[in-house]
């Protein structure tokens, strides 16, 4: 009877279930004290738990984030202007719920994207949806989608993330679709999700790298009228962790 209710778990999807019915079989000691309602409990608590895990490992899956990143591996060690509690804070996810956006600014190699990703990482752990892109790679996309009709498409799935990841922003020129296309990511966002923006350039010179003063003032304003900043400075983080990985090798 046992093999027959483990089978009919698992074709009803109820793996998480299945799999504490048969602790509790193969270790009948561990459970003999315990109620009816209790045992029946910790069934529920193991299929409530194994399908977070897997929405979990989906929505990472779904986020192709560059690298991968984790928030207790950020280096606040180095000085970089980067504040501990601010991170703290972000990394709540309260700023989700409040469709807030994030800036993300510095020299490259300051750990801009990095740190990105980590959000992006808890964020999915905490079961929001999110998704890193390069701008030019995303342009590329919609540029596509408008060729084979897919367009409105990717603009509704843009829209549905809750964090969405820009990075290299300003760093090749855009052309008017390009402005465009941007400006129908910001107004369909805007207010209802979260977006960030990763950056070499300070947030002053992005009117210019957006180059039409009308859209940049509208994108612009979308993004930065409820937004959080970090501004990094300081040495590549990649150059000190290769001098730091040089050095152990010369031991």
């Amino acid at each position: 009877m046992i093999n027959q209710t483990l089978t009919q778990l698992r074709q009803l999807k109820l793996n998480g279930m299945a799999t504490a019915l048969a602790m509790q079989t193969e270790q009948p000691g561990n459970y003999d004290n315990l109620s009816f309602e209790e045992r029946i409990g910790l069934l529920t608590d193991s299929e409530q738990h194994e399908r977070e895990q897997r929405k979990q490992q989906r929505l990472l899956k779904s986020a192709k984030l560059k690298i991968h990143a984790h928030a207790r591996d950020i280096d606040y060690a180095q000085p970089r202007g980067l504040k501990q509690a601010m991170m703290a804070s972000l990394l709540q996810c309260d700023w989700i719920n409040k469709h807030q956006n994030l800036l993300l600014t510095g020299p490259c190699g300051s750990g801009k994207t990095y740190l990105a990703c980590a959000l992006a990482h808890t964020v999915c752990t905490k079961g929001y949806s999110a998704k890193y892109y390069r701008i030019s790679r995303l342009m590329l996309e919609l540029a596509q989608g408008k060729a084979d009709g897919t367009y409105s498409k990717a603009l509704q799935q843009l829209a549905r993330l809750d964090m969405l990841i820009l990075d290299d922003w300003g760093l090749e020129p855009l052309n008017s679709a390009q402005r465009n296309d941007l400006m129908e990511i910001m107004d369909d966002r805007n207010g209802s999700s979260s977006t960030v923006i990763i950056s070499q350039l300070p947030t002053d010179q992005w009117y210019q790298s957006i180059g039409d003063n009308t859209l940049a003032d509208a994108i612009l304003d979308r993004l930065m009228h409820n937004a959080h900043r970090i501004n990094l400075k300081g040495e590549s983080m990649r150059k000190l962790q290769s001098e730091l990985t040089h050095r152990d090798h010369l031991g």
